[in-house]
C-alpha cells in the first residue's frame, strides 16, 4: 500500500448507536482482509501491547532459521523442523500477473458491523434499510474513518471479542 491509511464511510443509525455498515474500496477491504488473516503468531505479538484477554498468547510463537543448530528462543531446542517455502506469483514487467489483494478494484463494497463484505449497490443499501427497520433516514449519520495500525489492532481485538466490531471500535472506543 502506498499509503500508511485508508478510510471507509460508516452509515451510522444515530437513534440505536450503531454502525449499519460501511462504505469502502479496494484498498480498504484488502487492509481489512490482510490484518484478519495474519498468522496467529504475529496477532498475538500484536494484541499483547494492547492488553490481550484469553488463553491465545500462551501458544508458542514460531521461528524460522536457516542453520539447524540455531536453538529456539522459546522452548531451548533445536530448530530441526524443516518448512515449506511458498513462491510468489510470477510478475509480467513490474506487476503480479493479476491485479493482486483479495478483491477486486473497480467494485465499492460494503462492510457489515460484524465485518461481512459484499459489493455494494443501491438496491442492497436500500434492503438493509429496510432489513434495519429505518424509518427515518433523517437519523442516520455519515462519518468517515481512518484505518491505520492503531485502528488495525483495535479492529483485529474486537474481531476475536464481538460480532459488532465496526460499532466497538468507533462507536463505544473498544
Amino acid at each position: 500500500m502506498a499509503t500508511s491509511t485508508v478510510s471507509m464511510k460508516l452509515l451510522i443509525d444515530a437513534q440505536s448507536k450503531r454502525v449499519l455498515f460501511a462504505e469502502a474500496g479496494k484498498d480498504c477491504v484488502d487492509f481489512l482482509f490482510h490484518i484478519l488473516a495474519m498468522p496467529v503468531s504475529n496477532v498475538i505479538s500484536l494484541l499483547k501491547k494492547q492488553g490481550m484477554v484469553g488463553s491465545l498468547a500462551n501458544l508458542c510463537i514460531n521461528n524460522v532459521s536457516d542453520d539447524p543448530r540455531a536453538i529456539c528462543p522459546n522452548c531451548n531446542r533445536e530448530m530441526t523442523r524443516n518448512v515449506t517455502y511458498v513462491v510468489p506469483p510470477p510478475l509480467v514487467g513490474n506487476k503480479a500477473c493479476d491485479e493482486g489483494g483479495f478483491v477486486k478494484g473497480v467494485v465499492t463494497y460494503m462492510i457489515m458491523d460484524n465485518l461481512e463484505v459484499k459489493p455494494m449497490s443501491t438496491i442492497s443499501s436500500i434492503t438493509l434499510l429496510n432489513k434495519f427497520n429505518v424509518k427515518d433516514v433523517g437519523e442516520l449519520e455519515e462519518k468517515v474513518v481512518n484505518l491505520g495500525m492503531n485502528e488495525a489492532v483495535k479492529l483485529l481485538k474486537a474481531s476475536l471479542q464481538s460480532k459488532n466490531v465496526l460499532t466497538d471500535v468507533f462507536l463505544k472506543g473498544k
